[in-house]
This record gives C-alpha cells, structure tokens and sequence, in this order.
C-alpha cells in the first residue's frame, strides 16, 4: 500500500512539474496592467513610480504594449523610452494555484538606465489574467550620468484587477 501511494505521489509530483500547459497559463496569467511604486533614491534620481502594460512570449520576455510614469524626471521623458524585461513563473502549485518566479525590468532613455529586480507572487485562475493577489517586490537600481547615477532603492508592483486593455499612448519595448 506505501509502494502505491509513493508510486502515486511521484506520478502527481512528476506531471505537476513538467506540466508545460500550466506553466503557460501560469505565464499567462501574469499579463496585464500593473503599477509601480518606487521608494528610495533623492532628488531627481528618485519617484520612478510608472503604470505598464505587457504581456509575455513563451521564453519569459515581456512584450510591453505600454508605458508612462506618473511623475516627472529629467532622468527620463514620461513615456519612458526603450523598456524590455523578463517574468519567468517557475513555481506552480496546481493545488493552490499558487505561481511565483523572478521578475527583470529595464527602462533606458537619454544615457540613463533603471533596472528594477525583484520576484513576482500570486495566484493564477485558470491562467487568465490577472493573477490574483499579482505583487512584485524588489530592488531597483539607476545608472546613467549626473543627478541620474548611481541611485537605487525598493519597489513594489501590484497588478490591476481591471480587464480593460490600456491602448498604446506610450513607448513600447521589445
């Protein structure tokens, strides 16, 4: 009887792992609107909070569809410039749903480059955007020249709960 609830188990464990399908859906599901607040950093090396858009490829990269801080900067113009990135949910529990994975952001413009890392949490329902509960927590980081260098500090990214779709008023990454 242990032999066959072992057996079992592992059968369980093996397909829940593997299962690309969940992992795709997963991946899907962290797709979205999300905001981020920034903390930390001074001056105009500081207040990097932004609204974006994006969904994901099947490797993890972020295809971002929009793009805008809601403060202003000299460090960067309000739609950002060139953003890219990677979400990657490598954790997935299929009996609670819930994902978690590491998380890259990275927004460049004018010789400057802020680099957000953190690791994204939540709870995926049947791989449709949004995850519930969708957080991100970090670091991020500034370089660049002058009053744009060598500035960093904490984030926090939550993702909207609304299904409406931004339209692209802003810059798009790859």
């Amino acid at each position: 009887m242990k032999q066959v609830a072992l057996s079992l188990l592992l059968a369980f464990s093996f397909t829940a792992c593997s299962n690309p399908t969940a992992t795709q859906q997963a991946q899907s599901a962290a797709a979205g609107i999300w905001s981020a607040e920034i903390q930390g950093g001074a001056g105009e090396a500081s207040g990097f909070s932004f609204t974006t858009e994006f969904t994901l490829n099947a490797n993890g990269s972020l295809v971002i569809n929009y793009f805008q801080f809601l403060t202003t900067s000299t460090c960067f113009p309000v739609d950002g410039g060139q953003e890219s990135g990677s979400l990657v949910l490598s954790s997935v529990n299929p009996s609670t749903g819930q994902v978690s994975g590491p998380f890259k952001y990275i927004v460049q413009a004018s010789g400057n480059t802020l680099s957000l890392t953190g690791n994204v949490t939540g709870t995926e329902v049947d791989g449709q955007p949004p995850l519930s509960g969708g957080a991100i927590t970090g670091n991020w980081s500034l370089k660049g020249s002058g009053i744009c260098n060598d500035s960093n500090g904490t984030f926090t990214m939550t993702q909207s709960t609304s299904s409406t779709t931004t339209t692209s008023s802003g810059s798009s990454g790859s």
